[in-house]
């Protein structure tokens, strides 16, 4: 696997991906990377102004450009920390300005960079934010990988900036060029989503990275099935989402507390707006964490785990990411605690339940879930 992100003016930088232990056999940029810090090597841009980026999922164009003092914007705890995994590996002190994707951005930057979003809700909420600070100075570059270079979305670049046009394809990834017309009105941040739960009387809000944002996660529709009522405990949501499993449990548990865990600011920042809309007088038994998985909490501090594990990063397809919740879930229940987990029947996580806790049996099932339980006897 190759670990040297290569760079325009020569040299290279050291970079991979996070957690590094994790057998994905990805590397840690793409080709879109290379092709925008190749063109920036013929741009002239305002060095003075604030740099902006996008999207950075593992630091390659933030510590390319790490001389200029970026403001690097992500929604991703894994991003920031691959970002700064990435800085140690290449001895490069932290010089760029962290934000999450609910920050305001820097006034007037010169040069704003972006990886494209995962989804066009994502993208017009990062476009509102740059059409609010950038001038028709502001040079506006994208990058990503040619198929998802849509002509929708070339249109919403259109609609809230300005002139747009792309380049040719270079190694199957395309650029895409901007220009802000200051006749087109700045755009606010567009409001949470929302719809209402069914079978309950709650209304469940979601940020524009939220995953299933237009509607239940078929996974999570099962799970309501089949969660514990009127049980105390600390009970743990891992990788959150909106939070409809902890608020659900919130409601049924009166006694329970429940953490809401997710590496997605906007994911927790929809949990926390759940909870505070739906269940305003269960806020003392809520707590919201952005982390990747698990970190930092320590043995017997949990009663109940709680998992709808994601099977991708990124764009790629794998399974380390629930591996993690599983160990991490494993290292924090007390003994005769319980892992609650729901995954597509394909990805045999039977099988990993057992070698991690030595046990493991089927709650429920249908023809594309199944729920399993696990108890810490250690």
């Amino acid at each position: 696997m190759n670990h040297h992100f290569p760079l325009p003016e020569g040299g290279e930088l050291e970079l991979h991906r996070y957690p590094r232990q994790a057998r994905h056999g990805l590397q840690a940029w793409e080709a879109a990377d290379e092709y925008i810090m190749n063109e920036l090597a013929t741009l002239d841009w305002d060095r003075r102004a604030p740099l902006v980026i996008f999207n950075d999922a593992f630091g390659a164009l933030t510590l390319a450009l790490h001389q200029y003092r970026p403001f690097t914007v992500t929604d991703s705890r894994v991003a920031e920390l691959a970002l700064a995994d990435n800085a140690a590996a290449n001895d490069l002190a932290p010089t760029w300005h962290p934000l999450t994707s609910l920050d305001e951005l820097p006034e007037a930057p010169g040069l704003v960079l972006m990886k494209l979003p995962k989804t066009n809700a994502m993208l017009e909420h990062q476009l509102a934010a740059i059409s609010r600070v950038t001038g028709p100075q502001t040079q506006i570059i994208a990058g990503a990988k040619a198929r998802d270079v849509h002509s929708s979305t070339l249109k919403l670049f259109e609609q809230m900036l300005g002139p747009t046009r792309t380049s040719l394809a270079w190694k199957k990834a395309r650029l895409i060029f901007a220009k802000r017309d200051m006749n087109i009105a700045p755009a606010a941040s567009p409001a949470p989503l929302s719809w209402p739960l069914e079978n309950s009387p709650f209304t469940l809000y979601n940020h524009a990275s939220v995953f299933s944002r237009a509607s239940l996660d078929i996974g999570a529709r099962f799970m309501l099935e089949h969660l514990p009522a009127n049980r105390p405990g600390r009970v743990v949501d891992l990788g959150c989402g909106n939070g409809v499993l902890g608020l659900m449990t919130l409601a049924r548990n009166p006694e329970a507390t429940v953490t809401f865990v997710d590496e997605s600011h906007m994911a927790v920042a929809s949990a926390r707006l759940n909870v505070e809309k739906n269940l305003p007088e269960a806020l003392a038994r809520a707590r919201f964490m952005v982390n990747n998985c698990l970190d930092g909490m320590g043995p017997d501090s949990a009663d109940s785990v709680l998992c709808n594990p994601p099977f991708h990063q990124q764009q790629a397809i794998t399974d380390h990411i629930a591996w993690q919740m599983m160990t991490d879930a494993r290292r924090v229940l007390r003994r005769g605690g319980e892992l609650l987990l729901v995954g597509n029947r394909h990805l045999d996580y039977h099988q990993k339940l057992k070698r991690l806790f030595g046990n493991q049996r089927v709650v429920a099932s249908n023809r594309k879930f199944v729920i399993l339980r696990a108890i810490q006897t250690a």
